[in-house]
């Protein structure tokens, strides 16, 4: 058995007494019934997942994931490959800007390469897990063979399993880095959903309307190409995926299976907790959207998932800087749950 079938079975549903528990303490609360509206929902589903109602985000980290990808050839982005790498370097000097949201936010930021066409010195600090130098160009072969799309993802379950070996951690956000992710990213939900590609497709960079154009017909013809199975999501992710969202896939399963709150970012890593839930979908509950990017096909992942995204802000950026800014709004659910005070503790009578 290999590492990702044992991860699925090591998964369970959340713990329902708990959730009641919770539901039942805030409407006892001194104040009006669902006066914090969506705190109160987070608040109840963190205490499931956690087995309690004190619940405490301390030790937050975001992992970022990077690949490079063969359908940059296509000419589907404004930035060279090679931005790829310099960006990895960026977050690992601290001066990106995940690096300056994640500080804010009181998380840790650490950085995965899953297949950046670049060669990382083995003693930089990163998670060294490298499948190959970038996926195949779509458009005209796989992104990669199947046994690369199931390494990516025990990539990711090993990372969980690698950052617990080091120390506790309460909360993971994911994000990404990988010029020209935003092609794969949205044939991933076009072969699930079988929805027009056209409807499907964004600006990524910041595209002209002409690269737009032709974005999406290379999207289109690695569909046409490859027939993607809709219900094979390895099938999908190796046809027309990407490494690094083959490891955000991991990462949701395996903090599914070690009992941590995973919030994705925007597009590629709602892709990967697409793809994650799809193959298990138990990992749906213990995962969080954290916000509404301006891709086109963010919302389509986020129905598909049944999932609601808790900020809109316009962002279009990756890194897990969406994540890193949700993770305040999940800290402020917990204290909402354990902290504020029913109508019997302050000693008020005949409440509602």
């Amino acid at each position: 058995m290999n590492l990702l079938d044992t991860t699925i079975k090591n998964i369970e549903s959340t713990d329902l007494l708990i959730y009641q528990k919770a539901l039942d303490r805030l409407a006892q609360q001194a104040r009006p019934a669902g006066s914090l509206g969506i705190l109160e929902s987070l608040s109840a589903r963190l205490a499931a997942i956690k087995g309690r109602i004190d619940v405490k985000l301390k030790q937050k980290v975001i992992i970022t994931c990077a690949g490079d990808h063969g359908v940059v050839a296509e000419g589907v982005t404004l930035f060279p490959q090679e931005v790829t790498a310099q960006m990895v370097y960026n977050f690992i000097n601290g001066g990106a800007s995940i690096s300056v949201l994640a500080r804010h936010a009181g998380a840790r930021v650490v950085v995965a390469d899953l297949g950046v066409n670049h060669d990382f010195k083995q003693d930089l600090p990163i998670f060294h897990k490298k499948i190959r130098k970038g996926t195949g160009n779509m458009a005209v072969e796989p992104a990669m063979t199947r046994a690369e799309a199931i390494r990516s993802i025990e990539a990711g379950i090993e990372i969980v399993d690698e950052l617990l070996q080091q120390g506790p951690v309460d909360i993971i956000g994911t994000g990404d880095m990988g010029i020209g992710n935003t092609t794969p990213s949205t044939a991933i939900i076009a072969a699930f959903s079988g929805i027009e590609v056209e409807k499907l497709t964004g600006r990524g960079t910041g595209i002209n309307d002409k690269t737009l154009k032709h974005k999406i017909s290379i999207i289109e013809k690695g569909l046409a190409l490859h027939k993607p199975d809709p219900e094979d999501p390895v099938d999908i992710l190796s046809k027309v995926g990407g490494f690094e969202i083959g490891a955000l896939a991991g990462i949701v399963i395996g903090c599914a299976s070690r009992k941590i709150p995973v919030i994705c970012d925007g597009l590629i890593s709602t892709a990967g907790a697409l793809i994650a839930c799809e193959i298990v979908p138990a990992a749906r509950e213990y995962l969080f959207a954290s916000h509404n990017s301006v891709e086109a096909g963010h919302k389509f992942m986020f129905d598909r998932l049944g999932l609601s995204p808790l900020l809109d802000l316009k962002f279009r950026l990756g890194e897990g800087t969406g994540a890193a800014v949700a993770m305040e709004i999940l800290d402020a659910a917990t204290r909402v749950l354990a902290e504020i005070k029913t109508f019997e503790e302050v000693g008020i009578k005949g409440a509602p």
